[in-house]
């Protein structure tokens, strides 16, 4: 592996450079409308169905419609391949398939608006099923966009860039959508999520199109060869230390993901009033969360990623202590507010913090030809066992109680940081 991917780049832009580059104010525009779907294919919209009184089964069933996003590595490699009919000839391939993908979202975000899920809910799945498919298939083309048009140098803070803007569109498509429906109904939410597209869609045409990616390679291989082909490219490339890093990869956000499961349960244990969650998680954490993730644009630079990683598991799985002493100190209805807001500013800092790290570092992974495609499978990766792992979180906490769930979720993190510390101690010298 080459120096620059293990160490994410050396170069230190000035901050003027920064606030000249057009392909920052791009990745905020960007990152603002991919953080609009995931919400509403699934967890905003669970409200509307409970309105709907859809039977509670039937609601967590519908999770289900969230899958592409576990599994968009599977048509990703067709992105980084093909041209977008008619916008890859005008916008070149990576911004024709971002405004295609975006068109599609606003298209199934009104599909939903104009369904009655109290009624006719086969309308409503539908549409969701294809919202999260546009969804994901953005989220994959963006990622891919941000990774061929910045060098290596510049990828914490286009990450960073991005994180800001998507926490401002998974705001607007949570406590915004739910502020629109209290006020004018469903139908009009939705169709102002889909309406809020727009400042993205008009990002992606103002943005660069990298050079590397004007014209598709238009080599018709088989189904099966390119989705293989991007797996194996990269896995030739890591070499000897491609099992220890998929595996870090794979390990690096388990923590996070099994303790997330649980943290809505623990607060409404405690009785805190949903304002006050609300007020923290929100609000609050909106804050905290940026605060983490400048740190990160910061940190990564300076001390190298690898070094970044180490500290970003340790960091973002001890946070997780701050909710085992919230389990045991917090509650009162509301009583230990501070005690509260404190815990989970910690977890919410780690938490961004770890994360712009981890993106930064699979975005290192990623080659030119597959950007795309090696970063969905990445990112399907750092997810799908986390995400499987949170489904006994419950049974946990019925045997050991809350604190000492999440006194084990911090211990997840150990074997993690040891990982992370052997490709630390190890990439360095591999090249």
């Amino acid at each position: 592996m080459p120096h620059e991917i293990a160490r994410g780049g050396s170069g230190k832009p000035s901050l003027l450079s920064h606030l000249a580059d057009r392909r920052i104010a791009a990745m905020l525009g960007l990152g603002f409308s991919s953080g609009i779907p995931f919400l509403l294919v699934y967890v905003t919209q669970s409200a509307w169905l409970s309105e709907a009184r859809v039977p509670i089964g039937i609601l967590g069933l519908l999770s289900e419609l969230t899958l592409a996003y576990k599994f968009k590595f599977l048509w990703a490699p067709f992105l980084d391949r093909y041209d977008a009919p008619v916008l890859g000839r005008l916008l070149g391939r990576r911004r024709g398939w971002i405004v295609a993908s975006q068109a599609l979202v606003m298209a199934t975000l009104a599909g939903v608006a104009f369904g009655d899920p109290a009624h006719w809910l086969a309308w409503t799945v539908v549409f969701s099923l294809a919202l999260g498919f546009a969804g994901a298939t953005q989220d994959v083309v963006i990622d891919g966009w941000r990774i061929t048009v910045a060098p290596p140098e510049r990828q914490a803070l286009m990450s960073s860039v991005a994180e800001v803007g998507w926490r401002v569109g998974n705001l607007a498509a949570g406590a915004g959508a739910l502020y629109l429906a209290d006020a004018y109904g469903w139908r009009a939410a939705y169709l102002c999520m889909a309406a809020l597209m727009a400042p993205g869609m008009i990002a992606a045409l103002m943005a660069p199109e990298p050079d590397s990616d004007r014209h598709a390679t238009h080599h018709h291989a088989g189904f099966v060869e390119t989705v293989v082909a991007p797996i194996r490219e990269l896995v030739a490339r890591l070499g000897p230390m491609a099992v220890p890093i998929l595996l870090m990869v794979a390990g690096f956000r388990m923590p996070g993901y099994v303790s997330s499961a649980m943290a809505m349960p623990l607060f409404k244990s405690l009785h805190y009033s949903n304002t006050d969650i609300a007020t923290v998680t929100k609000l609050f954490g909106f804050g905290v969360a940026l605060g983490g993730t400048f740190l990160a644009s910061f940190v990564v630079p300076r001390i190298g990623i690898l070094a970044s990683l180490v500290v970003g598991t340790v960091f973002g799985s001890a946070s997780h202590l701050a909710l085992a002493y919230l389990a045991i100190h917090g509650g009162d209805g509301g009583g230990a507010f501070w005690t509260f807001a404190v815990a989970v500013g910690i977890d919410s800092f780690a938490y961004a913090f770890a994360s712009i790290v981890l993106i930064t570092y699979m975005s290192s992974l990623a080659s030119t030809e597959h950007a795309a495609s090696q970063y969905a499978l990445l990112t399907s990766l750092c997810a799908l066992p986390g995400s499987l792992l949170a489904g006994t979180s419950g049974f946990v906490i019925e045997a050991t109680g809350f604190a000492w769930f999440f006194v084990a979720t911090a211990l997840i993190g150990v074997p993690v940081a040891v990982l992370c510390w052997y490709v630390w101690r190890t990439v360095p010298r591999t090249a």
